[in-house]
């Protein structure tokens, strides 16, 4: 066997997400983007005594199980990670890769309240960010998601069915203006051409869709003409703002050197458990509404007797959960990194009528130092890399009764919670929420509390 071989395997069980695991001549195999019992052909990239790294080339046989593509892109968009699986599998993998996880890292807890299902698994998101560029070099030119495995190459996806519909009719008449302008699209490599990427966001209580063209500086384009074209369109939604969004960044990602709006308004309004929130081009955001609100509700509902507290919302991005429980508690403080998410949090608190709210920007364990008050419950609800050691040791000094952690990776969960365990802190109840069908992510709420009988105990981290 050498480098380039193209051999035929069968994947034999399945690492969460979509890793699958085979073997060829007595040796093992790792095939990204497979599941188990499919049947695929790899090509070898280095061959070892043991281990043979591969490329997976594409699907020769699916397993019985499998219900065939959602969409017509499912074998080339990079978008889901689950398009051929009925909803039921997908929601028990979730489901075991949280118990899973907790196993592993020797996490005790009291009861797990099992996964909810999300109520829409179709057309769920509010928000999505497509890319100009080409399915392959010199092509038609596309706007859509990334290929399957290949950054670089963009397909237009006509049947997405994790947005709204009324998204692909947008970046339909997008992509056909600027072909008939005769406008190149941005080309990550030489860094030439103009338009890079289209945001669409809707708002789930009004049926409002705000629509971001994002370019580089340097060409000219018929602005009155781009607007009209839009606002003909037969939608579902109301367009209510257009804006154009200037990146002449090096960095294959979106960014806002400035923004100008070409119609109507830049925001919307969107309300989550009767709270109003203001929703601007590049505003951060829960991209399933439906299911925040679960989510959120949930997690405020494990806190007992939210009156009179003072509670520390740690991560806490626009502030969502925040303005949730500032509607009972004494007062809440949330820390977030970003500024512009601080920002847009007292803007809805104050849009909100909440004046108990304090927002600050920075780093949870260097802001800590900055907050008077002491927590009667804290919130933490951080991202993907999770609580590092130093803020999570500043977060246990506090020795509050309750912590309620949400979470968006079961892996830096179990992790976090093995050590909040030694210093004292038992894991009352785990529930986990499927809010994103057909994508890896997984949002698991616990609720933490603190056993008196090591109170005194010191562990270092």
């Amino acid at each position: 066997m050498k480098k380039g071989d193209i051999l035929r395997v069968k994947i034999e069980e399945q690492r969460y997400p979509n890793e699958g695991i085979a073997h060829f001549d007595g040796r093992k195999i790792k095939v990204d983007g497979a599941l188990k019992d499919q049947t695929v052909e790899v090509k070898v990239l280095k061959s070892g005594e043991k281990r043979i790294k591969v490329k997976n080339m594409g699907i020769v046989e699916r397993a019985a199980y499998e219900t065939g593509p959602r969409c017509s892109f499912s074998d080339v968009c990079g978008g889901c990670t689950f398009p051929t699986l009925p909803y039921d599998i997908q929601v028990e993998m979730k489901r075991r890769e949280v118990l899973d996880q907790l196993e592993k890292n020797g996490v005790e807890f009291g009861e797990f309240r099992g996964i909810e299902a999300c109520s829409r698994i179709k057309e769920y998101r509010n928000k999505m960010e497509f890319t100009f560029g080409d399915y392959e070099i010199g092509g038609k030119p596309q706007l859509g998601m990334h290929k399957k495995g290949r950054f670089m190459d963009v397909i237009t996806v006509s049947d997405c069915m994790i947005a709204d519909r009324d998204f692909q009719k947008i970046v339909q008449a997008v992509l056909d203006f600027f072909e008939e302008a005769g406008i190149p699209h941005y080309h990550k490599k030489d860094h030439s051409g103009f338009q890079r990427n289209l945001i669409i966001r809707k708002s789930e209580k009004h049926r409002q869709l705000l629509v971001n063209l994002v370019t580089a500086t340097g060409y000219d384009f018929d602005e009155e003409a781009f607007v009209t074209k839009l606002r003909n369109l037969p939608l579902k939604n109301e367009i209510i703002g257009i804006t154009h969004t200037y990146n002449d960044r090096v960095a294959d990602s979106v960014y806002c050197d400035r923004i100008r709006t070409l119609w109507g308004q830049d925001y919307y309004y969107e309300e989550i458990l009767g709270l109003k929130f203001k929703v601007t081009p590049f505003s951060f955001f829960q991209t399933n509404t439906e299911a925040a609100e679960r989510l959120y509700s949930y997690a405020v509902g494990l806190i007992p007797e939210l009156e009179g507290k003072t509670i520390f919302d740690l991560y806490s991005g626009t502030g969502t959960i925040s303005q949730i429980m500032a509607l009972r508690a004494k007062k809440v403080v949330g820390i977030e990194l970003v500024e512009e998410a601080v920002e847009a949090a007292r803007v809805n608190a104050e849009l909100n009528g909440l004046a108990n709210c304090e927002f600050i920007a920075g780093d949870v364990f260097r802001a800590l130092d900055r907050v008077e008050e002491k927590p009667d419950v804290i919130v933490v609800d951080p991202p993907r890399a999770g609580i590092l050691p130093k803020a999570l040791r500043k977060i246990l000094d506090y020795r509050v009764d309750t912590i309620v952690y949400v979470s968006c990776n079961p892996r830096t969960l179990a992790q976090n919670l093995a050590v909040m365990q030694q210093e004292g802190y038992r894991a009352v109840s785990v529930k986990t929420f499927d809010n994103f069908p057909f994508t890896k992510h997984i949002e698991t709420c616990v609720l933490l509390v603190r056993e008196s009988a090591h109170d005194d105990e010191v562990v270092s981290i």
